[in-house]
């Protein structure tokens, strides 16, 4: 028994490959949501190869992979890290302080500093050390920073 190659029977494999490229045209906009619609139901009722071709004929190629592999997501270096979490905090404080003032009817003393200028000198100092390419000292020691 000979077999033309469009009347191979599809894999769920292949659907879903199918389905998910129609899923892409209707997000850039190529397919109306009717469209889209119809050509994936056409595309989980396929049996054979020749079912599935005319689905995505009409649109363009997938754009090519990006060269370098896959694309990894950003990952904020630590000193960015610590640096987001010196911030919040020390706004936190700061507000604190704000609401504990206005709830007393005069100004407390400025206690936030206390918290917000070691820790930001410490900062600091990280910073121009790693700018002179030492390493980031603490928990995270030996990553790269990342500027």
């Amino acid at each position: 028994m000979v077999v033309v190659a469009g009347e191979l029977r599809v894999a769920d494999a292949d659907r879903e490959r199918v389905a998910a490229r129609l899923g892409q045209a209707h997000a850039e906009g190529r397919l109306t949501l009717a469209e889209y619609d119809e050509r994936v139901r056409a595309a989980h009722g396929a049996v054979v190869g020749s079912d599935l071709l005319p689905l995505t004929a009409d649109l363009p190629a997938e754009a090519p992979a990006r060269p370098g592999g896959a694309v990894r997501p950003r990952v904020p270096s630590p000193m960015r890290a610590a640096v987001a979490v010196w911030a919040v905090v020390s706004v936190i404080n700061l507000v604190i302080w704000v609401a504990v003032s206005v709830g007393t009817g005069g100004v407390v003393a400025p206690w936030w500093i206390w918290v917000a200028g070691p820790w930001g000198v410490a900062l600091a100092i990280g910073a121009v050390a790693g700018r002179a390419g030492l390493p980031f000292p603490g928990p995270c020691a030996g990553l790269p920073i990342r500027r």
